[in-house]
Formats: C-alpha cells, structure tokens, sequence
C-alpha cells in the first residue's frame, strides 16, 4: 500500500516568508587542506624565487590571495617577524581590520631581497593562482591546490585552536579565544616556536 502525502499547498513556502533571507543558507563548499606530506612535496616543486615567494608565503602565513598581492614594503615589520595586513572584513568597510601575521624565517629570507628591490609585489592574483596550480601539478599532488586551499592548509598545520575548543569543551572558536587571550606578541612567539 503506497503512503498518503499530506496535502502542503496551504503551507506557507520559506521565499514567501518575512525571514526567507535570514533562513536560507547558502551551500559552502568545504576546502580540504593538504596533509603535511603534500604540502613538503609542493614546496620541494618550486623551481624559480617567484614561485617559493608565492606558495611558501601563502603555506607558511595562511594570507589571502588579495592581501598577499597588496602587501607593501611598509607593512613587512622585519624587527618583529610578522606582516601588518589589511584585511577582508571590519567595522568601517573593506580592508579595514588590521593584524599581525608572523613571517617564517623563510619567507622573511626571501621577501627581504625582494623589497630591497621592488617597492611593490609582483603579481596579480590571477597569476598567483597559476603559479599554485603548475607548482601542484610538478609535485604530483592529485586534488585541485589554490590559493585558498593553501590558506585552509595554513590553518590546519600551524594552530590546532580547534583541539583546544574539543578539550576545554567550547561550541565556538570564540569562547576559546577569550581563554586565550592572545596579543599580537603572543602569536608571533607561538609561530616562532613552531616555525
């Protein structure tokens, strides 16, 4: 015997609703980070200085593709080891909120004869993602790499903040940050320490 649907042409459909907009989520595609493994064999694949300036600083800073291709001489703090970016997002528009993000020793030996140099990057972003994509295919690595990929990769091999959230017993990232409780000084060290 077939099942009886109940009749829903009088119920009223979510578009039609006052929280349509607020409701409906967008479908997000998840990234998936590299594993350490892939992320050696891709750094071993950069050939040229333009290429390690690239990828190694996207995979050793976790930088957007926009804020790496903006990043002035200006805002490289050599004394402290880290980036001053402008980033994505901010109370008073785009690019407004600023942070601190540590430089590898490797980056900073590469970026300081660079802006030696040159007083401003040298590529656009649709050359950077590029260059990712011929650096993966050399190192063999079979998912599709891009810059945001990178970025995931960063975040999963560098801070595990997400352990912490598991043992401390938090529903957000949030409420672990406040434990934290992290200057800038503080990052820069813990990424010393790592890096």
């Amino acid at each position: 015997m077939l099942a009886q649907w109940p009749d829903l042409s009088a119920v009223k459909r979510p578009e039609d609703s006052y929280f349509s907009g607020i409701c409906s989520l967008a479908y997000q595609f998840v990234q998936v980070p590299l594993c350490p493994e892939e992320a050696d064999r891709l750094c071993n694949a950069c050939k040229t200085t333009d290429e390690k300036l690239v990828v190694w600083t996207l995979l050793d800073t976790g930088l957007r593709v926009s804020e790496l291709c903006s990043l002035p001489p200006s805002h490289v703090l050599w004394q402290q080891r880290s980036l001053r970016v402008s980033g994505k997002g901010g109370p008073y528009g785009k690019r407004s909120k600023k942070r601190a993000v540590p430089m590898s020793r490797r980056i900073q030996a590469l970026l300081e004869p660079y802006f030696s140099l040159n007083d401003k990057w040298f590529i656009r972003r649709r050359q950077v993602q590029k260059v990712v994509q011929r650096v993966a295919e050399r190192a063999r690595i079979s998912q599709e790499v891009t810059p945001h990929v990178l970025r995931h990769t960063f975040a999963t091999l560098a801070i595990q903040m997400a352990a912490i959230q598991k043992i401390l017993g938090h529903d957000r990232l949030g409420t672990t940050a406040i434990y934290l409780n992290l200057t800038d000084t503080h990052v820069v060290d813990e990424y010393s320490q790592k890096w």
